[in-house]
């Protein structure tokens, strides 16, 4: 309540003192004491502007291509001998407390396995493109989650919590670091799924609006109509459209000099701002027609089966390229996702066609235009399939240890981190938990987990939770 024009209570002091409560949280973070090889942040008025990291950065952006539905790390990255050997015989040890589903006896993969590259890290028939660049890839075999149904799962993955709405890892990485490009949303997926969590699997939840994702189309739209809506006005001109916000931006600043800094206000002024920007830019990304024959070619776009996903990541070639900091692109289909519980053969079959050649030109690119060197791309989905049977020729959700692999950003390359058990139903060695695969990303990114926190109801929160390591032996 206010007693009079120089009268203010607390909260409206606190709120018009120096920038209000987001400066206080802001402070809190900056302000715990300097380590040798730590910089401190630069506060600033402008959201998205970059910021300082904590240790030194191997990485500055982030792509993550989502395979939606659980890839079979046993049929994909990580072979197991004994499997094959003792098809058809039970499980010689004890399944989780809890299972999706009824599972039958130990199921060889229907695929063989080969050595590639001077590493001679194993590869099986699904992936022949991906192969060629296993000397790039960093295999991280002992990922492990905790929820076996694909809606927690998707969560724990993205957010680091299964069970609330919290933010997703490419908004802490923009809290974290910000953008470089100011004309283009920080944070961009590609063709998401919308089920299973949907928007929270991307959302800012209670950190600032400019956090927030971006969404260029979704998963049940083909990546050619993927476009965000309403790109171009075509009632008004670009100058009246800038008097407008110059109005409304007026107006809204007389309102908060009264009221206070107002988080949720000042994110959608924000907000109005960066799409005014994005007229222009956004439209030159998405237009693929400037990209040479053999370029798309290289992307698998002249082909009706790799098509579709050649073209999300080529358009996210060009978003990286731009300096948005965190892309997401997800393979995710109505017809056949990579949750197979019955027709492993064909689900994983069509899955892997139609991925494998669009990644591996994404990651020749990458590499022939120097991005791949501070660009950490991450593979993989929300768990691995069992080892066992589901019915005759399936397998169920395993989320107990699993494959996702790294590559560029800082990471070793013909590398193999952690293992499953002999087949591959238990992260067994170097088990890296979801929290830690967090940990270890922002870490690449020079943003130390534990410091990387924002206070919300009264307790600091962060994305590894109270937990996460960062698994140091990956390290370049």
């Amino acid at each position: 309540m206010l007693f009079g024009p120089e009268v203010r209570t607390r909260r409206q002091l606190l709120k018009t003192s120096a920038v209000g409560f987001g400066h206080v949280a802001l402070s809190a973070l900056l302000g715990k004491e300097s380590l040798a090889d730590q910089t401190q942040p630069a506060v600033t008025t402008t959201p998205l502007a970059p910021q300082l990291a904590h240790l030194t950065a191997r990485a500055k952006r982030v792509v993550f291509l989502f395979m939606k539905g659980g890839p079979s790390h046993v049929d994909t990255f990580d072979p197991k001998p004994l499997l094959t050997r003792d098809n058809g015989k039970p499980l010689p040890f004890d399944l989780p407390r809890i299972t999706f589903g009824a599972q039958g006896n130990l199921l060889k993969s229907p695929w063989k396995f080969k050595r590639y590259g001077e590493s001679g890290l194993p590869v099986s028939e699904l992936f022949p493109h991906v192969a060629q660049h296993v000397d790039d890839l960093c295999i991280l075999r002992s990922v492990h989650g905790t929820n076996p149904a694909h809606g927690g799962a998707l969560l724990k993955l993205h957010t680091g919590t299964d069970q609330f709405v919290r933010p997703s890892m490419g908004s802490w990485v923009i809290y974290g670091l910000g953008t470089e490009n100011q004309n283009l949303p920080a944070f961009v997926t590609i063709c998401p799924t919308l089920a299973h969590g949907g928007v929270n699997n991307w959302g800012a939840a209670f950190l600032p609006a400019h956090c927030q994702g971006t969404p260029i189309g979704n998963a049940s739209l083909a990546a050619s109509n993927a476009t965000v809506k309403h790109i171009r006005n075509g009632r008004i001109s670009s100058a009246a459209q800038r008097r407008q916000l110059d109005l409304i931006r007026e107006m809204n600043k007389d309102h908060l000099e009264i009221t206070g800094r107002d988080q949720a206000l000042e994110g959608r002024l924000n907000s109005f701002e960066l799409a005014f920007r994005m007229q222009s830019a956004m439209p030159e990304v998405q237009d693929l027609s400037s990209e040479t024959a053999a370029t798309q070619q290289l992307y698998g776009m002249d082909d009706a089966v790799t098509e579709d996903f050649g073209r999300q990541c080529l358009m996210a070639r060009r978003f990286l390229e731009r300096d948005v900091r965190f892309v997401q692109v997800t393979h995710s289909d109505s017809e056949v996702q990579w949750d197979q519980h019955s027709n492993l053969y064909h689900g994983h079959t069509k899955n892997s066609s139609e991925v494998d050649k669009p990644i591996a030109g994404f990651l020749t690119d990458l590499k022939a235009r120097g991005l791949l060197d501070d660009t950490l791309v991450l593979w993989g989905g929300e768990f691995g399939r069992t080892p066992t049977a589901q019915g005759t020729n399936g397998r169920d959700h395993n989320p107990h240890g699993f494959t996702m692999w790294m590559a560029g950003g800082g990471v070793k390359g013909g590398y193999a981190y952690g293992a499953t058990d002999d087949y591959g139903y238990y992260a067994a060695e170097n088990k890296m938990h979801v929290h830690d695969l967090h940990a270890t990303l922002l870490h690449l990114l020079g943003l130390n987990h534990e410091r990387l926190t924002f206070r919300y109801a009264s307790r600091d929160f962060r994305l590894t939770d109270l937990a996460g390591k960062v698994a140091e032996d990956i390290l370049a």
